[in-house]
C-alpha cells in the first residue's frame, strides 16, 4: 500500500460534523490501496465527544499519533472534559479576542508541536503524501514548511475559507495582509488543493491567480452509507409531522427567525400547529431556550440536546422534514454545512432557510428542497405551511438515487485517493 500522514486537529474523540470529514476519509483510504496515519491532538477540553465515533475509529485500525503538550487553550483546559458551550454573545467576544491575539488561529502551539512528530517521522520512515485538513489553518501555515524539508506531495483540505473567511475577525489591516500572505505562502508549497464547494474554489482562484483550475479540486462533503444501513430509525410520534434540525447554532446560524414564524402558525392556524412537532438535536444554547418558553413554544418543541452520531442518524432518519438555516454575512456564500449531504442521506426532504450561495445550490440540486429566505418570517411561514400540505397529501420529494450515490463517503474517499496517485505518477 501507498502510505498517507493525515494531519487533524479535529478528530475521536471530538465530535461535531468537522471531525467527521476526516474520519471517514482515513477510514476508506485503505479501500483505494492508501494507508492513512493520522497525526492529531491529544486529550483536549472540547464541546463534544463521540463515543460511537470513537468505537468507528477503533474499529477501522486507523494507526493514531496524538501530539499533547501544547499551549492552545483546549489543551490547557483538558481536565474539564466535555464542556458546555457558552452563550453566542460570549463566544463572539472571545472569539475576537482571540483572533486579535493569534494569527492565523489559537491552535499554532499544537501546530508547531504536530510539525516537530511529523518531521521526526519523515526523517526515519517514507510516507508518499501529506494530507492537512483545515481549520485549524496554523496546521496548513506551518506544517506546509516541511515540504521542503522532505520533498513530500502535499494537500490541502478546505472545509472553510481561510482568508475573508465567514468566521473571520480582523482587528487591523496588519491582521488582514498577514493572513493573505501566509496563506499565500501555504498555497505556494501545497500540490493540490481539496475544497467542499464550487464557491471555495472561485475565491480562491480570483484571490491567488498563480493558482490553477486544475490546482483546486472539489471534494464535497457526504455521508456515509454504512451508518444508513447499519442504524434503524428511532420510532417517531403518530400523527405528528416531525421537522428536525440536527447540529449547533453559532456564528452564521440561528433558529429565532424559524420559532417566531412556527409561532405564528400557532396563532393562524393552530389545527396545523397541534399536527407538527420541532426536534433539535444537538446544541439549542439556553438563548434559543429562553427564546422558545417566550414565545410559549414547548407544547410543540422536543430538546434531544447533543447524541452521539449514531443516535443522530436515528433521529435524522425518523423525522419527516430536516431543516437547516443559513444567515446573511460577508462570504457566506461560500459555506456548506456537512448536515447537508447527511440529510440527503435519509432521502428526506429538506426545509432550507439560505441566502444565495453553496448550500442552496446543493438543496436545489438535491431536487427534494423547500427553499426560502433565511430571515423573512412570512416566507417562512408559507413555506412551512406549504410543507405540511404535501406532507398529508403524500407529495412530499425525494432526491434521485443517483445524485445520493455521488455523495457516498467511500465514493468521495476514491476521488480523493485519486488526485494522491495523479500526483505521484506526475513525479515518476
Amino acid at each position: 500500500m501507498f502510505k498517507v500522514l493525515v494531519v487533524a486537529y479535529y478528530f475521536p474523540p471530538m465530535g461535531l460534523s468537522g471531525v467527521q470529514r476526516t474520519l471517514k476519509f482515513v477510514k476508506y483510504m485503505k479501500n483505494f490501496n492508501w494507508e492513512p496515519t493520522v497525526i492529531t491532538s491529544g486529550k483536549v477540553a472540547y464541546y463534544a465527544h463521540d463515543v460511537s465515533l470513537m468505537k468507528e475509529l477503533e474499529e477501522s485500525e486507523i494507526k493514531v499519533i496524538r501530539v499533547s503538550g501544547s499551549k492552545e487553550p483546549n489543551s490547557i483546559l483538558s481536565k474539564l472534559g466535555t464542556i458546555k458551550p457558552p452563550s453566542e454573545f460570549v463566544r463572539n467576544i472571545f472569539d475576537k479576542i482571540s483572533q486579535t491575539v493569534f494569527i492565523p488561529d489559537n491552535k499554532k502551539s499544537w501546530s508547531k508541536l504536530a510539525y516537530k512528530k511529523i518531521d521526526e517521522i519523515l526523517s526515519k520512515e517514507k510516507y508518499d503524501a501529506l494530507f492537512i485538513t483545515c481549520p485549524p489553518f496554523s496546521a496548513f501555515d506551518i506544517i506546509s514548511k516541511i515540504k521542503r524539508l522532505h520533498d513530500i506531495p502535499l494537500f490541502a483540505d478546505y472545509r472553510d475559507l481561510w482568508y475573508k473567511s465567514y468566521f473571520s475577525f480582523y482587528a487591523t489591516p496588519f491582521h488582514r495582509l498577514l493572513h493573505k500572505k501566509k496563506e499565500y505562502k501555504a498555497l505556494k508549497a501545497a500540490d493540490r488543493i481539496t475544497v467542499t464547494n464550487r464557491k471555495i474554489k472561485e475565491k480562491l482562484l480570483n484571490t491567488y491567480p498563480f493558482l490553477t483550475f486544475e490546482d483546486v479540486v472539489i471534494i464535497s462533503h457526504g455521508f456515509d452509507p454504512e451508518d444508513f444501513e447499519k442504524i434503524p430509525a428511532q420510532p417517531k410520534p403518530l400523527n405528528k409531522m416531525v421537522l428536525m434540525y440536527s447540529g449547533i447554532f453559532m456564528v452564521y446560524n440561528t433558529p429565532k427567525y424559524f420559532l417566531k414564524a412556527f409561532k405564528q402558525i400557532t396563532i393562524e392556524r393552530p389545527d396545523i400547529a397541534s399536527n407538527i412537532e420541532l426536534h433539535f438535536v444537538g446544541f439549542l444554547r439556553k438563548e434559543n431556550q429562553k427564546l422558545i418558553r417566550k414565545l410559549k413554544l414547548q407544547p410543540f418543541v422536543k430538546d434531544h440536546g447533543y447524541v452521539n452520531h449514531t443516535e443522530a442518524i436515528a433521529k435524522i432518519k425518523s423525522a419527516d422534514i430536516l431543516w437547516f438555516m443559513v444567515g446573511r454575512r460577508k462570504n457566506i456564500d461560500a459555506i456548506l454545512p456537512g448536515k447537508v449531504y447527511e440529510y440527503i442521506g435519509t432521502r428526506k426532504p429538506i426545509l432550507a432557510c439560505v441566502p444565495d450561495g453553496a448550500a442552496k445550490m446543493a438543496v436545489e440540486e438535491s431536487g427534494a428542497g423547500f427553499i426560502c429566505s433565511p430571515d423573512n418570517i412570512n416566507e417562512i411561514k408559507e413555506t412551512i405551511l406549504n410543507i405540511y400540505n404535501a406532507y398529508k397529501e403524500g407529495t412530499l420529494p425525494t432526491p434521485p438515487d443517483e445524485l445520493v450515490e455521488k455523495y457516498r463517503r467511500d465514493n468521495l474517499t476514491e476521488l480523493l485517493t485519486k488526485q494522491f496517485q495523479m500526483k505521484l505518477r506526475a513525479e515518476l
